[in-house]
């Protein structure tokens, strides 16, 4: 489809009102929707609106107990952030091996969530998180804003809640408790460059060996980045010793639904998950 018009508002009013009746494109960083309109994977609406100038999308505070990023901060920024370092320091160990720095420097995290890809670097780190989307719309002249949990937020590949007139605003992450940690690890044939093949995130308050409210989640091994709750049973409260890190390794390997592809078969992904697990929980209990 042409492109008949091109926005750029400066205001979350006017980006909304443009995003009225559900037919816009919405461009930020524009590192995964270029790509894929030239190779025929994702098509204009009639109306482009880019929000690059929206100053509510940018930022990185705290705010409301919860660890506030706006939908433009870049890769770069998240980063860089020394509130993200200090609350949710898996994330920007995720952004540590994204892509290349010029991507780094445009690709926003808001631009990655709505992608959906099963293999998005940031997805698992905030399902560890327990991150929130804020979505918003205006569907009759006034803001209405929703929160969805991004463990419900995919639905497929490149598929998710956001309704075609609603405005990812930003990322919420709550404030985790004290002495929580968690580790991200992907492995491709690259350390940044390449799609992963597998990424797994696990997280928890530490006590000693063990681990509560334990978090696992795992991207390249589903149709969508997924929490494992089956994983994280297995792992809440359990001393790592040598077999317990086997038990919850397996358990993890039999709750993916990974697929063959060109990246890798699902056995060998079902091996990597088992082995990747078994070799952060080791970590963990060493620590």
């Amino acid at each position: 489809m042409a492109i008949e018009q091109y926005a750029a508002p400066a205001s979350l009013q006017d980006a909304l009102h443009h995003l009225r009746g559900g037919e816009a494109t919405i461009l930020a960083g524009g590192t995964d929707l270029m790509p894929q309109s030239h190779a025929g994977k994702a098509r204009f609406g009639p109306v482009l609106v880019n929000v690059r100038r929206v100053p509510e999308l940018a930022g990185i505070r705290i705010e409301d107990g919860a660890l506030r990023l706006g939908a433009l901060v870049t890769m770069s920024e998240v980063l860089r952030d020394p509130l993200v370092r200090e609350h949710a320091g898996i994330l920007a160990e995720a952004c540590d091996h994204f892509a290349s720095d010029q991507i780094r420097n445009a690709a926003t995290i808001g631009g990655n969530v709505c992608n959906a890809s099963p293999a998005g670097d940031t997805l698992v780190p905030l399902l560890v998180l327990d991150a929130v989307a804020e979505l918003a719309a205006k569907p009759d002249g006034r803001v209405q804003t929703r929160h969805v949990p991004l463990a419900g937020f995919f639905t497929g590949p490149g598929r998710t809640l956001r309704k075609p007139d609603e405005l990812l605003c930003a990322i919420r992450v709550p404030l985790p408790r004290p002495g929580f940690v968690a580790r991200f690890l992907k492995f491709g044939t690259r350390p940044a460059l390449d799609i992963s093949a597998v990424a797994i995130g696990i997280g928890g308050v530490r006590n000693g060996r063990s681990l509560s409210g334990a978090r696992a989640a795992f991207g390249a091994v589903a149709p969508v980045p997924m929490r494992a709750p089956a994983t994280e049973a297995a792992l809440e409260g359990v001393a790592l010793d040598a077999e317990a890190i086997a038990r919850v390794a397996a358990v993890a390997r039999e709750e993916i639904r990974p697929i063959d592809d060109v990246r890798a078969s699902a056995w060998y992904r079902r091996q990597l998950v088992f082995n990747l697990t078994r070799r952060m929980l080791g970590d963990v209990a060493q620590a």
